[in-house]
């Protein structure tokens, strides 16, 4: 592995999930570092992982090559400010809705930065991330970014920035959405008889074998549900039901809610 120096600005869960799935991925904790505010949050890391703990944000940059940017949106603006930039330093940020040109009036307009989207799953290694670069990304470091992320999961890649809000609403916020389904289907299950150990043991197995049922092969989603819908069946019973309730369309209009909602978000980030 490469003698590639990170740093992370903010020593939270995501920042502890990157450390961690950067340790286990075979990177040398040396060449890690964090900062943050709260100083027993970066020492936990520290002894955690054996990274180093620098006692400020330039302190950090002046030992990074890349620096990941793991606080708040609401603080980014001054955990930023006043900071001097390395040449050829890439800031890889993981907060949501702050657009590239924001981040680049707080620190320099020639900064090369990733903006990504993770998700909660990053957690447990099993993310998906969506990552856009600004014209200041070279090769090298869009590879570096990719490195990064792809220690916690999977990585795409798109081509506009507009299209991480599309992301935001498909992945970023996508494990809510199998949250509130998995609690419905654990709580009828309650309600039919089953005990909550067994309906909530049932319910998450099931929500992982249909996700690696659908990874294993080449069909679609719509294939794979009518596969398991026999006509006059029980699952068609249900199906129907869900039909008849536009099940469908509730759902696609709850992601583009999310999208909207993310679309206003960047824009007061940027007006504050």
């Amino acid at each position: 592995m490469s003698t590639l120096s990170i740093g992370f600005i903010g020593a939270g869960n995501m920042a502890s999930a990157l450390i961690g799935g950067l340790c286990d991925s075979g990177f040398d904790a040396n060449d890690l570092y964090v900062a943050d505010l709260d100083k027993k949050k970066s020492s936990a890391l520290s002894d955690a992982f054996a990274v180093n703990s620098c006692d400020d944000n330039q302190s950090l940059l002046n030992c990074s090559d890349v620096v990941v940017l793991a606080v708040k949106p609401q603080v980014m603006k001054s955990v930023l400010q006043d900071l001097t930039t390395k040449p050829g330093q890439l800031f890889l940020s993981i907060a949501a809705g702050v657009r590239s040109d924001t981040l680049q009036s707080w620190l320099d307009e020639k900064c090369a930065i990733v903006r990504s989207m993770p998700n909660t799953p990053a957690l447990v290694q099993c993310g998906a991330t969506g990552l856009f670069a600004n014209q200041h990304v070279n090769a090298t470091q869009r590879q570096q970014a990719d490195q990064i992320m792809s220690a916690v999961g999977l990585t795409i890649w798109v081509d506009q920035e507009s299209q991480l809000d599309a992301v935001t609403a498909v992945s970023g916020s996508g494990p809510a959405y199998f949250f509130y389904m998995m609690e419905a289907i654990e709580a009828a299950g309650i309600e039919l008889g089953l005990s909550s150990e067994n309906s909530r043991a049932l319910t998450l197995q099931t929500a992982l074998g249909a996700a690696k049922l659908a990874l294993s092969g080449d069909e679609d989603t719509a294939e794979l549900r009518a596969r398991v819908t026999s006509p006059g069946g029980t699952t068609a019973a249900a199906i129907d039901y869900l039909q008849a309730k536009q099940g469908l369309d509730n759902i696609k209009q709850a992601v583009g809610a999310a999208y909207n909602r993310s679309q206003q978000l960047a824009e007061q980030l940027a007006d504050g």
